[in-house]
């Protein structure tokens, strides 16, 4: 099973949108999604503050950034499926 982050914060309403086109896009029977809250982290607060939501694959620490829709969201999942 394929695992993603989403970087957000409480209260980010384009955070709120891109888990809807999460939602829409994937089939979440065979991806995982964990919601991360980058205000718990000094480190993502560093790292993404300016720039979430973010679509995360921790393994390879390849990123999507915002805005995407659910054809770049599929596009960056499909990247990451083993050739």
């Amino acid at each position: 099973m394929l695992s993603l982050e989403l970087l957000g914060t409480q209260g980010c309403h384009l955070c709120d949108d891109a888990e809807q086109v999460l939602i829409r896009a994937l089939d979440l029977q065979h991806i995982a999604i964990e919601l991360v809250d980058i205000a718990e982290s000094d480190e993502l607060m560093d790292a993404y503050a300016l720039r979430i939501p973010v679509l995360r694959h921790l393994a390879t620490e390849q990123d999507l950034d915002w805005p995407f829709d659910e054809a770049s969201v599929q596009g960056f999942v499909r990247a990451l499926e083993p050739k």
